[in-house]
């Protein structure tokens, strides 16, 4: 397979057709680099984890264009989870809601959970509202190795075994995204990240 390169100033239709059919995109955020598939089509799911190796019963976060997809496909937004997305999204905080029917039980492990995320990259965020799907996104890595943080690491990991890497340069902070759970059970942080859990409780 010849894996297409989209660069910055690329049109980003074809790897937005290409998430609708089912295929494999590597996309940058503001954290690190994604590999990218339609998280409501279950062969591309399982596409998704058989090329990055990913062990299952681990759970997979989605990328939404905003707070509105994250509801309309996602899950519950309860009101701390809305004051988390108006301060910190788009940006580098993956919020951990209730999912709603319909999503997938592989993505969520079988939980009753799902995680959601509004990227701060502008190529992240089109392609998530040009392939109006909201995009199962694990890190653009074999599982166990480092994540992307650039194109030709992308490229490195799986060129030749996906159908696109959108180049969008260097990633701007270079670490994964601080996790929060905001359920109706509650608020946890989950795992460390870019943004500190300070913030994080000052927000809400």
């Amino acid at each position: 397979m010849n894996t297409l390169v989209i660069g910055p100033g690329g049109n980003l239709s074809r790897a937005a057709e290409t998430i609708r059919r089912g295929g494999l995109v590597a996309v940058p955020t503001e954290t690190v680099y994604g590999l990218c598939c339609d998280g409501s089509n279950e062969s591309a799911v399982d596409r998704l984890f058989e090329t990055k190796g990913r062990p299952e019963g681990k759970p997979i976060s989605l990328l939404v264009s905003g707070a509105l997809q994250a509801e309309r496909s996602c899950g519950y937004m309860t009101p701390a989870a809305r004051k988390l997305a108006e301060a910190f999204w788009p940006g580098p905080v993956t919020l951990v809601i209730d999912r709603r029917p319909g999503t997938s039980d592989r993505l969520a492990a079988g939980g009753d959970t799902i995680g959601v995320r509004c990227p701060g990259n502008t190529l992240a965020l089109r392609l998530a509202y040009m392939s109006g799907r909201p995009l199962a996104a694990p890190s653009c890595n074999p599982s166990g190795a480092p994540s992307a943080v650039d194109a030709d690491m992308a490229l490195g990991y799986f060129g030749g075994a996906i159908e696109c890497v959108i180049d969008g340069g260097k990633c701007r902070i270079g670490v994964e995204s601080t996790v929060v759970s905001v359920t109706r059970d509650g608020i946890r942080i989950l795992r460390a990240g870019a943004i500190p859990e300070e913030a994080i409780w000052r927000a809400i």
